[in-house]
């Protein structure tokens, strides 16, 4: 089974949550999936299990995967927490930064500048993720890193719909260059208020995202 076919199983059906195409307390049948994406059953079964491990879909019994919806207050307290775990990362890794960690954070920044000029905002969605997983690696605490993979992981289709906004990657970019530049200076504390600052979705960045989801 190829990795990219669930992969793109699971983007497509992220969106279509987030969205509401598959309505709250909706059952997500598997054969009718495989038959609407050209799939067999295998990918669309293991894309419900990494979307039930992330809270948008439930598994039960005699009904199967049944769609979940966080709703706006429990989104904005998981990012809430979210960036108290980046800003932790932030500080330890430009604590405990290895000569292996500056070319991770460092080639994963690169990757990240390559598809935000060309403005690829998929590309950049997934160059992300490397970034701040370099980060998280960097802090060289493992509970840490398994907290913050775990939470980026359950906020990742909201962060997709945040790049939507117009020019937050070039912002992303721009906010990933001054993150980068405090943890290879061994400044912890102007990385964790960056980092902090990056991932939080305060005021006008949480009204967009809302508004974003409400236009999908």
């Amino acid at each position: 089974m190829s990795e990219n076919v669930v992969q793109r199983l699971r983007d497509e059906l992220e969106n279509g949550i987030i969205s509401h195409t598959f309505a709250p307390g909706e059952r997500l049948d598997e054969m009718q999936l495989a038959k609407r994406f050209g799939v067999s059953r295998t990918p669309v079964r293991e894309a419900l299990m990494q979307l039930n491990a992330i809270g948008l879909v439930e598994i039960r019994p005699r009904r199967g995967a049944v769609v979940i919806d966080p709703g706006p207050h429990r989104v904005f307290e998981m990012f809430e927490v979210m960036a108290e775990l980046e800003g932790m990362a932030g500080s330890l890794a430009a604590r405990r930064l290895t000569d292996a960690d500056r070319a991770a954070i460092l080639a994963a920044h690169e990757d990240c500048q390559r598809s935000s000029s060309a403005d690829d905002t998929d590309a950049y969605y997934y160059d992300n993720e490397r970034f701040h997983k370099a980060i998280y690696a960097a802090s060289h605490s493992g509970f840490l890193n398994d907290q913050c993979v775990a939470l980026h992981r359950r906020l990742q289709p909201y962060r997709r719909l945040q790049l939507r906004v117009r020019n937050r990657v070039a912002t992303s970019f721009a906010e990933h260059a001054g993150i980068v530049e405090a943890i290879l200076a061994g400044d912890a504390e102007r990385a964790r208020t960056l980092l902090r600052q990056h991932v939080g979705i305060q005021g006008e960045r949480f009204s967009d995202l809302v508004a974003t989801m409400s236009k999908q």
